[in-house]
């Protein structure tokens, strides 16, 4: 058991911990050993093959070869595809026909993190149940460890940024059109993995770009999640250079928060809102989790098309995508996810369809932002005793009797435009409360009314 303040998370988005603490090149070797494990078994090859890849953080190098040392010791056929963002390595997962693939991450969080994420033979996260096992084969050393005669070769492929790219471009976006618009963004790659791509992308878009700190150094030049507290030089700059749009990544660079004209932070909520506004039409279906704005259920409603929940988890919105035959789905977090391109959230994605839509319209960011329902969301969590979950949950559950109430992943009740979902953490011993309505006021009011009874 690893101390307090230095934790080892495991859960289905892989695993994180605190280097040279919880994170150590031998865990992240038995975790990469685990997952080429699962996929032998998923894939029922004895030689999977396995796409890694990772982030730009200054531990990058030695995990990346505990990762690829785990990978071989049971049997797995490695290609090394360098410092690319998480997407990119789902691309590259799909374009190379691999049996998976390992990204090597902690997403946005600061750099003395870093972790491990395992992708599927279709880039996306593996589902609840798989992880469990694979997890389950961590904490029990069960390896399906190799002799030496069974040891792989490891393979370097170098075109993981034009691959993405290409992949985007192709999905259908009209390069002559964002060409002929002469616009100018600035962006933030937090010297994180998505730097590179991004230039690749709004240079094939013909769009002037200020590009801050989109070296991959890893060395972060302020908190790396895309949040309003973390993005006012993006602010400064994108007001100051006169720019169409500011944009910020994250350090993997599958989220996206988005800055207007005048240099207003507009959220994080507003990028799935904006892109599916641009992409969907009559007829079609979206996909969200349970905890995302329900300005994508406006945006819908106004084109004629339809909005279908999932459980938090990029996988479980993957997952509703593909059995409701969504192209769009997203989560609140900054993630648009587009099916012709990937099935894992994508800020090269987001970026595409921002200047498209902007090319298209001959609007500015501020009034396509003012055609969207304005809602205040906000976010409580509470602490509960492991184990009471559920019955805490049956009565939020009873409280609200008679609403609408859908619970595949705690309870979320839905009263006219007004929304609570109470989930419990699957890291912590807690119940996350997240409220939404047209008014702060009302929203707080629910989050109140859920702690009465917890």
């Amino acid at each position: 058991m690893m101390a307090d303040d230095a934790p080892l998370m495991l859960s289905v988005s892989g695993m994180r911990g605190l280097v040279g603490r919880s994170l150590t090149p031998p865990v992240v070797a038995r975790y990469a050993a685990s997952i080429g494990t699962w996929l032998k078994r998923s894939r029922d090859t004895p030689r999977p093959h396995v796409v890694v890849g990772r982030d730009s953080r200054p531990s990058g190098p030695m995990f990346e070869h505990a990762a690829i040392a785990g990978l071989l010791a049971v049997g797995c056929r490695v290609t090394r595809v360098g410092v690319l963002s998480t997407p990119g390595v789902a691309v590259m997962v799909e374009h190379l026909g691999a049996d998976g693939g390992v990204v090597l991450t902690a997403s946005h969080n600061p750099s003395p993190w870093n972790g491990i994420k395992p992708l599927r033979f279709d880039g996306v996260a593996p589902p609840v149940e798989d992880v469990e096992r694979l997890i389950a084969d961590f904490h029990d050393d069960r390896f399906a460890y190799v002799g030496v005669d069974e040891l792989q070769a490891v393979a370097e492929e170098c075109s993981g940024v034009q691959t993405h790219v290409e992949k985007v471009i192709g999905a259908g976006i009209d390069v002559d059109l964002v060409r002929a618009a002469g616009l100018s963004v600035v962006v933030d790659s937090v010297h994180g993995a998505g730097g590179a791509e991004a230039a690749a992308l709004l240079d094939t878009l013909g769009v002037q770009t200020t590009h801050l700190y989109h070296e991959p150094t890893g060395r972060f030049p302020h908190t790396p999640e895309p949040t309003a507290a973390n993005l006012t030089e993006l602010c400064e700059q994108t007001c100051g250079a006169d720019a169409a749009a500011g944009f910020a990544q994250d350090p993997d660079a599958d989220r996206l928060a988005i800055v207007d004209e005048a240099g207003r932070y507009i959220g994080e909520e507003y990028t799935l809102a904006l892109c599916a506004s641009h992409l969907l039409k009559p007829g079609d279906v979206a996909a969200a989790n349970l905890s995302t704005s329900r300005m994508i259920d406006d945006v819908a409603e106004r084109i004629g098309a339809s909005v279908v929940r999932a459980p938090v988890g990029e996988a479980n919105v993957a997952a509703a995508m593909r059995a409701h035959g969504a192209a769009v789905g997203g989560e609140g977090n900054g993630g648009i996810m587009w099916r012709p391109v990937t099935q894992v959230r994508d800020s090269l994605v987001g970026m595409a369809v921002v200047l498209e839509m902007l090319a298209r319209t001959k609007r500015t960011l501020s009034e396509l932002v003012a055609d969207i329902p304005h809602y205040t969301i906000l976010k409580d969590k509470v602490e509960i005793t492991p184990g009471s979950a559920g019955p805490v949950l049956e009565r939020v559950q009873k409280l609200f009797d008679g609403n609408a109430i859908d619970t595949q992943d705690g309870v979320r009740i839905d009263i006219d435009r007004s929304w609570v979902h109470v989930r419990p953490s699957n890291t912590e011993p807690i119940l996350r409360v997240i409220a939404e309505s047209p008014n702060a006021d009302e929203a707080r009011a629910l989050i109140e009314r859920v702690r009465g009874v917890l």
